[in-house]
């Protein structure tokens, strides 16, 4: 294991662009979907729809809590439609799933969608034995990463020391909360950051432990040297 990472019991993944490429282009079909939720909820066109969800994204952490905030939407309802894509476009990956099971400690997925689109999202990749738990977007009470209380209300439900975690995120600027309360954080730089925020607060990536662009590859040299080899 990497040294730096031998006192670590609580191994955290976000889910979307984290545990499958952001290439797979799955994420791109439920940012299409929120923008027709909004045409159909506030009758405007598609540039229109588009200004407002990013809007909403920037200044409440994801869509949906601005939405809530704004027009009280039901939340189970957006999500049940923003989530009805096609998981055929993410290639099941297994060997990952065994990597992370291997990890010593505790495994959770932490998440600012909900548990049905996570669950399902698991199940394709091969990936659903592999975590103790799920933390999603219901538990957090809509209080989205990359908000403080969101990683405090995580570590509290499942009872982790953050000094003892480690978050593995594709949004830098989601890495910079976890950083502040002792995790250890590494980013998957691999180009689905939105807008500002990337830097942390002061102006660099002192957030950011480990900037890797291959999740599977990062997690096989943590765990060479842990066990025995051949």
């Amino acid at each position: 294991m990497l040294p730096a990472l031998a006192h670590i019991d609580a191994w955290i993944f976000d889910l979307d662009n984290t545990l499958y490429p952001a290439h797979s282009s799955l994420f791109p079909q439920i940012d299409a979907r929120m923008g027709l939720y909004i045409q159909r909820l506030l009758g405007v066109d598609p540039a229109e729809a588009h200004r407002i969800q990013k809007g909403l994204f920037h200044s409440h952490g994801m869509t949906l809590p601005g939405l809530m905030a704004l027009y009280r939407i039901d939340p189970h309802d957006f999500l049940a439609q923003v989530h009805d894509v096609d998981l055929e476009v993410i290639r099941p990956h297994p060997e990952l799933g065994d990597l992370i099971a291997r990890l010593p400690g505790r495994k959770f997925v932490f998440t600012n969608a909900d548990a049905p689109y996570a669950e399902k999202v698991l199940a394709r990749l091969g990936l659903t034995h592999a975590f103790d738990a799920l933390h999603d977007i219901h538990a957090l009470d809509y209080v989205p990463k990359p908000q403080p209380p969101a990683y405090a209300h995580m570590c509290a439900a499942h009872g982790i020391d953050p000094a003892r975690a480690l978050f593995v995120e594709d949004m830098a600027r989601n890495l910079a909360p976890a950083k502040a309360i002792g995790m250890a954080t590494v980013w998957i730089d691999n180009g689905s950051e939105q807008g500002p925020g990337i830097v942390g607060p002061a102006g660099g990536l002192d957030h950011i432990d480990f900037r890797i662009n291959d999740l599977a590859a990062f997690l096989a040299d943590v765990l060479a040297g842990l066990e025995p080899q051949g």
